[in-house]
């Protein structure tokens, strides 16, 4: 059984950034962060927060795990994704990934994020793909319809503040 901790941004935050290269210089102050722990207590998932812009309602975030551990739950979605939309009242996510990163980009496709690929973004070598994720794409995806993480459940809702 998986667990979630808020409020741990000191160690979520560092955890994260050393597993993306393009974040291992951080996410500057202000972040906020889901980690997600195994059964035996151990950190194996995180996801962070950064870059709010309050006035548009535009939040980024940068999640990572360790290799070869299940963490990809529709509970951990709900987590993931009831955050930005439910209590911060977000209308869109970005996250920035490598366009090498095919299997990311294809889960991120399941979820209705729309793709922009930018060249040269993560350097001479390596193009990036901004994947966008507005909240009616978030309401209306096949995870979201089933289980019904986008209606407002006052009990359901995590608060990571």
């Amino acid at each position: 059984m998986l667990d979630y901790v808020y409020g741990q941004d000191e160690i979520v935050a560092p955890f994260v950034a050393q597993l993306i290269p393009h974040c291992r210089r951080g996410f500057g102050p202000n972040v906020k962060t889901i980690g997600v722990i195994d059964s035996e207590g151990w950190l194996i998932a995180g996801f962070v927060f950064h870059n709010f812009e309050p006035e548009t309602h535009i939040i980024e975030i940068s999640g990572a795990a360790l290799p070869n551990k299940k963490w990809c739950t529709q509970r951990t979605l709900a987590h993931i994704y009831q955050y930005p939309f439910l209590q911060l009242g977000c209308q869109m996510i970005v996250q920035r990934v490598q366009a090498s990163n095919e299997r990311l980009l294809r889960q991120l496709a399941a979820l209705n994020y729309a793709f922009v690929r930018v060249p040269r973004l993560f350097g001479r070598n390596e193009d990036c793909v901004i994947c966008l994720l507005t909240e009616e794409d978030w309401a209306a995806n096949k995870i979201c319809q089933r289980f019904k993480h986008h209606l407002v459940v006052e009990d359901r809702v995590e608060r990571a503040a």
